[in-house]
């Protein structure tokens, strides 16, 4: 038969779960406000009852464990979700500061200074002899050039700062991910040999989880799930072999941890690339399979690929806007420098090239194009004393014999360009030893142009001037802007562009005409209608645009504008649905205190009625006790 002292342990017991209960209704409250840390709840069962006759009788409940409320399902997507939501965030954050960098809604800014530009040239076409005016134009000249300049070196310094962020993140990546190999080595000593659950342990390593998720967008694969509906309806937790992978990658296996390395030693530039080490040593590239969380939108924002040549980024939102900025740029400063070839020098310098005396001038990096110029010679008076047509084709090279399909070949076959018979006023005579396509002392190569010094002694001068097929200025050969044979701008890109050195320093050495004469304009009013022609604007080699300077300029601006806005819609969406898939993770596994102090309550007024219990049979013991006195 069941004893009194069963009874008794009857009490114990449920004065024992009573007391787990307050503890652990205790521990829910104490950590409320706890980052990552999930409700927790007694699950309880009644104890094997004494086999009697004639029945069984009560033996009291056990603890059977202290379990969470966890979904995995729901955590799942949140997990996803917070992937998608720091890439939003990352995204919008970067493109709203790049934003800032085109004022030009606000009648300022690159666009703005351009237009001024034009402007000057209209007004020195009015007057084209006074100085005053020339200084004008070459300030302006300056400020458009500098302002250029400083708004790249603001894009490159963002694209910088997100190479910088770059490495941070992987940095928090490996030390997330180093701790998360020893908590699971914690989580396997403290649950093995057990039933039991390491509940705040396993709270740690979800949050851990979610932080990787946010910042590489990592995905875990950890065994089978098991439902536990005692705990709550939406419970659930997983058991077995352990993974933590990105793109495929296993960055944590089990008790494992593969650290991300980042180097920049490939590039010049300083661009950090991202590998991953295998057991054997060998490292393996990961931009382009990191797509999710901070450091994929940094990736996509500064570019996953970096070229080995220039060590730059190949793609990316940021580096596609300085390659367009550097576009805009080389497009601006060749189709100007080819126009102002027209004004008529003495001596004409290239910038340094990179061709070979025999190699194709179409086929080169050089933007020269198949056509034809015309080296023309004016006299004191701005008459034209002699004038040759320049072919070029996708034959043609820069030196080679008199006659040669050469530019020197060309300059100095002996004909008669005035058709007068005068075998001592062609452009063969005026250029005898004129032209210089050789590498000076510091191993630069350059193509040099210089009329005769008795010519030169005499008023004569020359320049070179596009024949044009259709009219269009786009429709010549581009042989003076690409070789920038006589330059208003100095430079070959957005990180460099600035007004010519010669003019800096004699800026009413400006021109602006075709001849010498006094009053003429003719240079000026091209200079004018220059931002109302259309040019081949080369993007790398992924891209062609055909447009006008402020057309290029407006491209960009548009599409770091449409970037943003994208970037801020997508934002406002992702957030919306984070919102949604946050609470539901919360209401499942988040403490509420109101539900807590319920419980607490509850568990108060059972360990009350369990103390009663011990009362009843102490009562019961001591009248037995009264019985044998």
């Amino acid at each position: 038969m069941s004893s009194i002292m069963n009874t008794l342990n009857i009490g114990y017991s449920a004065l024992n779960a009573a007391q787990v209960g307050v503890n652990t209704t205790g521990h829910n409250i104490a950590n409320a406000e706890v980052d990552g840390y999930t409700r927790q709840r007694v699950v309880t069962s009644a104890q094997t009852p004494l086999e009697l006759s004639p029945g069984n009788v009560g033996n009291g409940v056990e603890i059977v464990e202290i379990k969470r409320v966890f979904d995995n399902f729901v955590f799942d997507r949140y997990n996803s979700i917070s992937a998608d939501k720091e890439y939003s965030d990352y995204e919008e954050r970067t493109l709203g500061e790049l934003t800032t960098y085109f004022p030009e809604i606000d009648g300022v800014g690159v666009k703005s200074d351009l237009a001024e530009f034009y402007n000057m040239w209209q007004t020195f076409a009015d007057n084209p002899t006074n100085d005053a005016i020339k200084m004008a134009v070459a300030k302006q000249t300056e400020t458009l050039s500098s302002h250029i300049v400083q708004m790249t070196d603001q894009v490159s310094n963002l694209q910088q700062q997100v190479n910088e962020d770059l490495v941070v993140a992987v940095t928090e990546v490996n030390s997330l991910a180093e701790e998360l190999s020893k908590l699971n080595t914690s989580i396997e000593l403290a649950e093995s040999g057990s039933a039991y659950t390491a509940n705040d342990l396993r709270d740690k390593r979800n949050l851990i989880e979610v932080s990787l998720s946010k910042l590489i967008g990592a995905d875990v694969h950890s065994g089978v799930i098991n439902s536990d509906i005692r705990v709550d309806s939406l419970s659930n937790k997983t058991s077995g072999n352990y993974s933590l992978n990105v793109g495929g990658f296993n960055i944590v296996d089990g008790n494992s941890f593969h650290p991300l390395k980042v180097d920049n030693k490939e590039s010049e530039k300083g661009f950090y690339s991202i590998s991953y080490e295998r057991q054997d040593g060998k490292l393996l590239p990961m931009e382009n399979v990191i797509q999710n969380g901070k450091i994929g939108a940094m990736l996509e924002l500064r570019g996953s690929t970096i070229e080995t040549t220039s060590g730059e980024p190949i793609d990316g939102v940021i580096q596609n806007t300085v390659s367009e900025l550097n576009a805009f740029s080389k497009g601006l400063i060749e189709s100007v420098n080819n126009l102002y070839a027209e004004a008529p020098k003495t001596t004409m310098s290239s910038n340094v090239v990179n061709i070979g005396e025999s190699d194709s001038l179409v086929n080169s990096s050089l933007n020269i194009k198949e056509g034809s110029f015309d080296l023309v010679v004016y006299n004191l008076d701005g008459e034209i004393a002699a004038s040759r047509t320049i072919n070029i084709d996708s034959a043609t090279v820069m030196r080679g014999e008199k006659g040669s399909n050469s530019i020197e070949g060309q300059i100095s076959v002996s004909g008669d360009d005035n058709e007068n018979y005068n075998a001592n006023d062609d452009i063969d005579d005026f250029f005898k030893d004129g032209f210089n396509f050789s590498r000076s002392a510091d191993g630069s190569l350059r193509l040099e142009l210089s009329i005769e010094a008795s010519a030169e002694s005499k008023g004569f001068s020359f320049s070179i001037q596009d024949v044009l097929k259709d009219k269009s200025f786009s429709s010549g050969t581009n042989f003076a802007g690409a070789l920038g044979m006589s330059r208003l701008f100095d430079g070959d890109s957005a990180t460099n562009i600035k007004l010519s050195n010669s003019l800096a320093t004699q800026p009413t050495q400006l021109s602006a005409g075709k001849t010498s004469v006094d009053g003429d304009n003719s240079l000026a009013l091209s200079m004018m209608q220059h931002q109302f022609e259309s040019f081949d604007i080369h993007v790398g080699d992924k891209k062609t645009y055909s447009t006008t300077a402020y057309g290029m300029f407006d491209i960009i601006a548009t599409g770091v504008g449409t970037a943003s806005n994208s970037a801020t819609t997508n934002n406002e969406t992702i957030s919306t649905q984070y919102n949604a898939i946050e609470l539901e993770f919360f209401s499942t596994s988040k403490v509420s205190v109101d539900e807590e102090m319920t419980n607490l309550i509850k568990y108060q007024s059972s360990y009350s009625a369990a103390a009663k219990i011990i009362t009843t049979i102490d009562q019961m013991m001591q009248t037995l006790l009264g019985i044998k006195q």
